[in-house]
């Protein structure tokens, strides 16, 4: 999706991306010519006054940030929030976009709904993204094009699956929620999104999910990403119950930056926007 104004300036190769969430935004700078990360910054909000409105909360880390009100050629927002889903092109109509999102989430008649178009694999994203948070971007970023975090998470999933014939499933972490999404060779077998705890509540998820797709825990592979450490709890139990577990292979995107393996892990998503 694009929202667009008319501020046209000459080409300086250079890309902003900004992934958004209620509880802060992290951002990075892309050399458009040399296709590489020249910057990166991770801003978590204070969410413990729930007074406050998250404009304001944008505008403090706005004036604290310059490099966010440079010029760029090109800015892309992604929205990270667990209100998104994925149809077929073939069982699609722009018409009913609530309709795909109401038997997994809690949706509104005033919700605003969108989609972005994965023509690769014959499918769109459906999802409900930050209407004030794009507001506030059109105001001090200008024009940009926007996706949901998972259009690109599932993409990238799915063009890494190619010529594998073995189901995988991959758990991409969010401090509070969780994506489920099982590949087999460049088709997608499930995606879903579930809200999380304790380790308890996501290895059973991961089992039920398992046993819906008869995937036997002695040898599926099971690869992890996003807010997930290989000394936290979560990590422990998947271990204790799945055979084959990893971290999600991030060795091609770090070429393209100076970070390490676990914030390429983390970042998976913004880093490849």
């Amino acid at each position: 999706m694009s929202l667009q104004n008319t501020n046209i300036t000459s080409k300086n190769y250079r890309k902003l991306s900004i992934q958004v969430s209620l509880t802060g935004f992290s951002y990075c700078c892309f050399d458009t010519l040399n296709n590489i990360i020249t910057s990166f910054k991770e801003i978590k909000f204070d969410t413990s006054t729930k007074t406050a409105k998250i404009e304001d909360l944008f505008s403090e880390a706005f004036k604290n940030n310059p490099e966010l009100k440079e010029t760029y050629d090109e800015v892309m927002v992604i929205h990270n929030n667990n209100l998104s889903t994925f149809v077929p092109t073939a069982l699609f109509d722009e018409n009913y976009l609530g309709s795909y999102l109401q038997y997994t989430k809690k949706v509104f008649e005033t919700d605003f709904f969108t989609f972005d178009q994965i023509p690769n694999y014959q499918m769109n994203s459906v999802y409900i993204p930050y209407i004030n948070i794009n507001n506030f971007l059109i105001d001090n970023v200008g024009s940009f094009d926007y996706k949901h975090a998972n259009t690109i998470l599932v993409e990238k999933i799915l063009d890494n699956s190619r010529n594998n014939d073995d189901k995988k499933m991959i758990v991409n972490f969010n401090p509070e929620n969780f994506e489920i999404i099982v590949v087999q060779n460049q088709k997608l077998l499930l995606f879903n999104s579930f809200e999380y705890h304790t380790p308890e509540d996501f290895i059973y998820y991961v089992l039920f999910t398992a046993e819906q797709l008869s995937l036997n825990p002695e040898s599926f592979k099971l690869e992890l990403l996003g807010t997930i450490t290989e000394n936290d709890p979560y990590f422990e139990i998947a271990y204790k119950y799945v055979r084959h577990i990893s971290f999600l292979d991030v060795a091609k995107l770090k070429e393209k930056n100076n970070f390490t393996t676990a914030q390429n892990q983390k970042h998976y998503i913004l880093f490849q926007s």
